[in-house]
């Protein structure tokens, strides 16, 4: 058991000034409701505006009637011009990206929509000079740009009105998506065993007279894991998470004895990397209440953090009783756990269950680069170690 710590500070009570990765579960409605554009400065975001119109201009390009030469041909330069206007739209889109947000949601919207049909006007008439200064203008019908303003206006506002209706339907869909894993989090909050807390008492009053050193110790434990169900912030540093899970481990300890064994396998920089609050402590709470308690002689559980290539893989082993000695347990909090997950990372299978030989198994597999905290503190002077 390592010295009690003066003052104990609760790693999981917000606080103010909290940096990158710690934000507050809740936000304002403003900055959701002006934040409904993607962040078109992503390469992936870029790659999809190009793939989105040259599909357009593929689109446009079967429409025409005529033999497939002239298909093929009318397809080159749509192609051209509509990548030109895309873009374009993408560079503006990514420089402007603060002042729309200031703007508001509405006004950006309305702001955006006449600042793109703009630039689908300006490169309509810059294809028009082009063609007069290269002569190519004899081949054009009479009327031909005030024909190419209208139809390339129409379609520009058909695909603009259609792209901003599909990005707020997709932002009010995650909008909503967060606000059920805000609830989640406040399942795992008010998750914690009432038997946790009276044997955790229990424990505390026994060792009140024979030993106020670990009393101590054991109280402050007890507070951190209670306040991590009064946290507003809906990320933790895996730093933090570590700690909640050892302060966890050690009042069951207690209890347990020499019943619980822990290894620690840590070979991350457990301050840089930052996960959906109360990720840690329900797996580890889990391993100790469906498996090191159904079992006589108690059993390792094993927390591991390693880096693999560009995944972060965070593995948590214990060994399980056979079926029919098993607690009833339920998988509310590995369900809940992992759909938090596959919000902060989408487009990933984050987590993974798997038992073999009497031993269970959770493993979260991570993208470093989405996990990674933006600004890593200074490391705490003697960092504590594992218990």
């Amino acid at each position: 058991m390592p010295p009690v710590r003066p003052g104990g500070r609760s790693i999981a009570a917000p606080r103010a000034g909290a940096g990158a990765g710690e934000r507050p579960i809740a936000s304002t409605a403003d900055n959701e409701t002006a934040d409904f554009l993607p962040d078109f400065c992503s390469r992936w975001n870029l790659l999809l505006v190009i793939l989105i119109a040259e599909l357009l201009a593929i689109v446009l390009a079967v429409a025409q009637p005529g033999p497939w030469v002239d298909r093929l041909r009318y397809l080159a330069i749509a192609s051209l011009f509509i990548q030109w206007v895309a873009l374009t739209d993408a560079a503006l889109l990514c420089s402007a990206r603060g002042l729309l947000h200031s703007l508001g949601g509405r006004l950006a919207a309305i702001v955006l929509f006449l600042v793109l049909q703009g630039v689908t006007l300006a490169f309509t008439l810059f294809a028009w000079w082009l063609t007069e200064i290269t002569a190519l203008a004899l081949a054009l019908p009479e009327g031909w740009l005030l024909e190419r303003v209208i139809s390339n206006g129409l379609i520009s506002a058909t695909v603009t009105a259609v792209v901003l209706r599909y990005f707020y339907v997709q932002h009010q869909w995650k909008l909503n998506v967060q606000a059920e894993a805000r609830s989640r989090i406040g399942e795992l909050q008010a998750r914690i065993r009432p038997h946790f807390l009276f044997n955790s008492m229990n424990t505390i009053a026994s060792l009140a007279r024979t030993d106020p050193v670990k009393t101590e110790q054991a109280v402050e434990d007890l507070a951190e894991v209670c306040r991590a169900t009064l946290t507003t912030r809906a990320q933790l540093t895996l730093a933090e998470e570590l700690e909640l899970a050892r302060s966890y481990l050690r009042i069951e300890a207690l209890r347990l004895g020499e019943r619980l064994r822990v290894d620690w396998r840590l070979e991350v920089d457990p301050e840089a990397l930052v996960l959906p609050a109360l990720t840690l402590q329900p797996l580890v709470e889990n391993a100790v209440y469906h498996g090191i308690e159904g079992l006589p002689d108690g059993g390792l559980i094993t927390i591991s953090a390693r880096l693999q290539g560009r995944i972060v893989t965070i593995e948590i082993t214990n060994p399980v009783p056979p079926s029919g000695r098993r607690s009833g347990g339920n998988r509310i909090a590995l369900a809940n756990i992992r759909q938090r997950l596959q919000l902060m990372f989408a487009g990933h299978e984050p987590l993974e269950t798997v038992e073999a030989d009497g031993v269970f198994t959770v493993r979260l597999r991570l993208p470093a680069e989405r996990a990674r905290r933006r600004e890593v503190p200074a490391p705490r002077p003697g960092g504590e170690q594992p218990a």
